[in-house]
């Protein structure tokens, strides 16, 4: 984490309540377009707007899953997958969990995971890689929240949420019924109506589900 991305995520992103888990503080962004349009020099994301600056509706409603259900998560290795600005890692840090690895592909949002963990005063590991040709480690639950957003993505995302769960870690992920999301692949355990940026999603409210991963399609050994 260098310490110009850790400045550019303080000066442009306000510490702030995250709307529907307040319990979490994240450097969170005012304006969508501004930003954007600021990383796309140096700090150019492949996926503008930054995901990083903003508490999306999937992550929001995993991150208060967690919150509610501490036992999830309390005593267990997590990982968070495409972790953005670390909502999700934070919340189940705060849960008790034993430790937490935060995954992304943005070099600003590893910089902001970092800066938002010592915000809420939790500990956990930022780690910039792309792990989803791999496997999930020694993680007993994997979190990812909003990850369904695209075929592409989807397709690698599933190949390694079933490897985790066939290991025998919990799967849980958080999604706005984006059309990419397999759903024959998971159980729905909650739904919530989460406050979104208006700018970002074109209305105020999404209502996000938190699905578990089933390792297999019932009647298949697949």
């Amino acid at each position: 984490m260098s310490e110009l991305a850790t400045a550019f995520v303080r000066l442009h992103a306000r510490l702030t309540p995250v709307a529907f888990v307040p319990e979490v503080r994240l450097h969170q962004a005012d304006d969508a377009v501004g930003l954007w349009e600021l990383t796309e020099g140096e700090f150019r994301s492949d996926q503008p707007p930054p995901f990083w600056a903003f508490a999306w509706a999937g992550g929001q409603a995993l991150a208060r899953y967690v919150t509610d259900h501490p036992d999830l998560v309390a005593g267990r290795r997590v990982l968070d997958l495409a972790a953005g600005s670390g909502l999700v890692a934070i919340a189940a840090a705060r849960a008790g969990a034993t430790a937490v690895r935060a995954v992304e592909v943005d070099p600003l949002a590893v910089a902001a995971v970092a800066v938002n963990a010592e915000a809420n005063g939790v500990r956990l590991d930022a780690e910039l890689a792309d792990i989803l040709d791999g496997d999930a480690g020694d993680a007993e639950v994997v979190l990812a929240g909003d990850v369904f957003y695209s075929a592409a993505m989807a397709r690698r995302m599933l190949r390694f949420l079933l490897t985790a769960a066939r290991a025998g870690a919990t799967v849980l992920v958080g999604d706005p019924d984006r059309a990419f999301l397999p759903r024959d692949r998971f159980d729905p355990v909650a739904s919530y109506e989460v406050p979104v940026p208006e700018t970002l999603e074109s209305v105020r409210v999404k209502r996000a589900t938190v699905w578990r991963l089933r390792a297999r399609l019932p009647g298949t050994a697949r």
